[in-house]
């Protein structure tokens, strides 16, 4: 009956906490607790975690944009996901101007197919609207895909207008599927550029100055404000700061449906880090920066209290010394790496008490798998689900270095980190992938998944 099964461990979900055995049958969860017999092959989890695999909904991987590449592509940044204990991601398929979605998700499929090694699915992000992608929108859904991205900044790039995000809205009530918006007023934020750049104001530290908190509370708030007019849910991602926030609670007070996520870097770096010397504050360049040290306090609170409901990655990997290091803060790519130190450096909440372990599997694989369309096979060890399962060892210890990583890019944000508590070995549907903190699995092996429709 059994291929493997897993003894000994102390089971977590986002629910509750048990000790029991789990039997895998194939690629599936079968059985947990009860006497379970024997197996082809058994694993001792003496002393571990038996936890749900981490689904990391914000990633950008083989991404290419006019100058830039990223390093990490389907294939090494899903071994670095993998062995960071996460078995499911959720990448951007990035639709060019003139181009439709079917062109865009071919071209996504081609890059995943053949070298994902977790499970993967697409949002797609919608730059250029009109009747034709409209049609093929509201047809997505029944395709598995449940959730469209829109950027308010990014200005004649990625950048759409209020009457484009109210159409996409309407299409996502009708069709049930969730809105994605990076919430920045692009406008503000150019404008506030351009005043620098005029005043030779070029370090690394002006990327901050030049995008302050107002930037993205407005668009917060507009973003909720077409949400709520539409009555259609919002999903704000990379949430950084208490502006914001107030403009999330004050839409939830309203019923809108609105859901915010932030993201690793924003719950360690400072905009301290982007005046660091030597170019090093060129590796924090991220949109929305840094915020201050009150607000980074303020998300971890959030996130213990339920006010965010998810931790991701927004994982882009551009080389430090290829393309990140320069002078002039207009031409360094935003965003960092971090999809194998997400679930690594979110557990350090439960080392400091901002929640409980329940909770850090809650928003770092339950809440992304129910919110999009992945549970109930994904997000819980529990009868029926895939068998995606990592063994976290909450009493391990190390220091975060680049030479540990298994990216392909050339830094981690978080270097020199010490950290307790990492993953031992993971399992997707039923295969080691990770043993011993070492990736064992193929590439290939991960597989496209289609999500269900939105559902609160």
């Amino acid at each position: 009956m059994f291929d493997l099964v897993i003894r000994n461990g102390l089971v977590v979900n986002a629910d509750g906490t048990q000790s029991a055995d789990v039997g895998i049958a194939g690629e599936t969860i079968v059985q947990v607790g009860g006497d379970i017999a024997g197996a082809a092959r058994e694993i001792d989890a003496g002393g571990l975690y038996v936890m749900p695999g981490g689904v990391d909904v914000h990633t950008h991987l083989d991404l290419d944009l006019p100058g830039f590449q990223t390093a990490d592509d389907f294939r090494t940044g899903t071994i670095a996901a993998a062995c960071g204990g996460t078995t499911t991601v959720l990448d951007f398929c990035q639709q060019r101007h003139g181009q439709s979605l079917r062109e865009a998700l071919d071209i996504w499929h081609a890059k995943a197919g053949g070298k994902a090694v977790t499970d993967y699915g697409f949002h797609i992000v919608i730059t250029d609207m009109n009747a034709d992608v409209e049609k093929e929108l509201a047809e997505l859904p029944s395709q598995g895909i449940t959730s469209f991205k829109l950027f308010m900044a990014y200005k004649d790039a990625q950048m759409v207008d209020d009457r484009t995000m109210l159409r996409v809205f309407d299409v996502a009530r009708t069709e049930g599927a969730l809105v994605m918006v990076h919430a920045e007023n692009g406008d503000a934020a150019d404008y506030l550029i351009e005043k620098a750049v005029a005043a030779g104001n070029l370090s690394t530290i002006n990327h901050a100055l030049t995008r302050p908190p107002r930037v993205e509370s407005e668009a917060t708030g507009r973003a909720i404000a077409l949400a709520e007019l539409a009555g259609a849910p919002v999903y704000i991602v990379h949430l950084t700061c208490g502006d914001a926030l107030d403009a999330v609670i004050a839409g939830r007070r309203r019923n809108v449906d609105v859901i915010a996520e932030t993201c690793t870097h924003y719950l360690f770096g400072t905009q301290d880090d982007l005046a660091r010397p030597d170019f090093e504050g060129a590796k924090w360049i991220l949109t929305p920066p840094l915020r201050t040290r009150e607000d980074q306090e303020l998300l971890w609170r959030s996130l213990g209290n339920g006010t965010l409901s998810v931790v991701s990655s927004d994982d882009v990997s551009w080389p430090f010394d290829e393309q990140k290091r320069k002078a002039d803060f207009t031409k360094i790519p935003n965003g960092a790496p971090g999809i194998e130190e997400r679930m690594i450096m979110t557990y350090q909440g439960v080392n400091r008490g901002h929640f409980n372990v329940n909770r850090f599997v809650e928003i770092v694989s339950t809440n992304p798998a129910r919110l999009f369309g992945l549970a109930p096979k994904k997000g819980a060890v529990a009868v029926g689900a895939d068998a995606d399962i990592v063994l976290w060892d909450p009493e391990a210890e190390t220091v975060i270095t680049q030479s540990k990583l298994n990216h392909a890019v050339d830094f981690t944000l978080f270097e020199g980190q010490k950290v307790k508590g990492l993953p031992s070995s993971v399992i997707r549907r039923g295969e080691v992938i990770v043993e011993n903190g070492r990736f064992c699995g193929t590439p290939g092996g991960g597989q496209f998944v289609r999500r269900s429709r939105y559902r609160r």
